[in-house]
């Protein structure tokens, strides 16, 4: 299934996931500029396990000592069109929403922070590995695990096709994000198990930036005055608009 649309309606412009939208896709363009040197990109700035685990090995073939910024810089890294599409269109379905209720500078912080644990996670799964981790799925698994907290009686438009037949339909979004975790579990779990079965989809950053979204995500609300009746008028206070 495929998010298209959900029922929830943003009461602010939706700056920062704009503009984390934008910052990926800037990067990304760039990505297309360098196609002999790709590889190079996402071993220096994607995250790799092993670079961490083992810093023998990666003193040996030239890892930069002690930088962490990967696990920052990595979350803008992406593989190709199919991947970033996804990423920025889930991105655009659920982050306004939940950046309406942190507000732009605490919701960037909260996606980062998401992306970073997410990347931990991936290490812990998997610390042997020498193959690069990027993009910005595991913080997009936070921004939804906040939106199951925050929004759980939303309703989601999703496409699932069958065959060559695109066939629409309403689910709720407790039912679709419940869903969604649970396959990564699966995945993840079918990862660990024997990683040769399965794609190089980094299950267990998903899995980490989801539940530090729930975590987290109340830290991180704004805190809206309360309206006072006296104070601008009876019908202001009590406009479910402003709620």
């Amino acid at each position: 299934m495929f998010p298209i649309k959900d029922s929830v309606h943003s009461r602010s412009v939706p700056v920062m996931t704009r503009a984390l939208i934008f910052v990926n896709a800037l990067v990304f363009f760039f990505e297309l500029m360098l196609p002999h040197g790709i590889d190079q990109l996402f071993y220096l700035f994607g995250v790799v396990p092993a670079r961490f685990t083992h810093p023998d090995w990666a003193a040996y073939v030239g890892f930069p000592a002690h930088s962490y910024w990967t696990l920052l810089t990595h979350q803008f890294l992406h593989g190709g069109w199919l991947h970033i599409i996804l990423n920025m269109w889930t991105l655009w379905i659920f982050g306004d929403n939940v950046e309406d209720r942190m507000g732009p500078v605490r919701f960037a912080i909260f996606y980062l922070t998401c992306g970073t644990v997410a990347a931990l996670t991936q290490v812990l799964a998997n610390p042997d590995s020498t193959v690069p981790s990027v993009g910005a799925s595991g913080a997009i698994a936070g921004v939804l695990g906040a939106y199951l907290l925050f929004f759980p009686t939303a309703r989601l438009i999703v496409l699932f096709p069958i065959f060559f037949f695109p066939l629409f339909f309403e689910v709720p979004a407790i039912f679709y994000l419940v869903l969604w975790f649970f396959s990564q579990l699966f995945s993840g779990t079918l990862a660990l198990a024997g990683p040769q079965h399965v794609g190089g989809i980094a299950f267990w950053a998903h899995i980490g930036g989801f539940v530090s979204g729930m975590l987290l995500c109340g830290l991180f609300v704004r805190r809206r005055r309360q309206a006072q009746p006296d104070e601008y008028g009876l019908e202001w206070g009590w406009d479910p608009r402003r709620r």
